[in-house]
């Protein structure tokens, strides 16, 4: 049963599935912010679930094939190694699922810090779609907003 799903699953089969799947998610985020569904599929636990699932499986497949995880530890090595590293099959589509948990969360977080400060769905339109791209810029974008509604500059929640 394992090796049939092993077959269907292959990495690049996962990794067309994975930049489908985060879509819907990123979809209600962006256009129904304040829905239920929101609050209940994408705010909460749930889409992580999947994507943690899946990083457990992408581990379990890479480890049965005797792949060695302390190479992933080349990447504090230099620039080069990192370089290296991404020619590696099963390090990139780990740090394609990394990346787009890392968005998602930070996406949701979005939403859920506007809504408690009353922040207009339509102003954060804007740094959600460019969270899904760019995280770290989709956040700072959306932190020069919540000045403004915040009243005040705070480094930290």
């Amino acid at each position: 049963m394992i090796e049939q799903i092993a077959i269907f699953f292959s990495i690049e089969m996962i990794y067309l599935w994975l930049n489908i799947g985060v879509i819907p998610f990123w979809f209600i985020l962006i256009f129904f912010p304040q829905s239920k569904i929101c609050g209940l599929f994408v705010t909460s636990i749930f889409p992580f679930l999947i994507l943690g699932s899946i990083y457990i499986y992408l581990f379990y497949y890479f480890f049965n094939s005797g792949y060695d995880f302390f190479e992933f530890f080349n990447l504090y090595l230099g620039l080069y190694k990192l370089g290296d590293l991404y020619e590696n099959e099963a390090f990139l589509i780990l740090f394609w699922l990394h990346f787009l948990s890392i968005n998602l969360f930070c996406g949701s977080w979005i939403v859920r810090d506007s809504q408690k400060l009353y922040i207009s769905k339509f102003l954060i339109v804007f740094p959600l779609i460019i969270t899904y791209f760019i995280g770290p810029l989709g956040i700072f974008i959306y932190w020069l907003i919540r000045i403004f509604f915040a009243k005040r500059i705070s480094l930290f929640d």
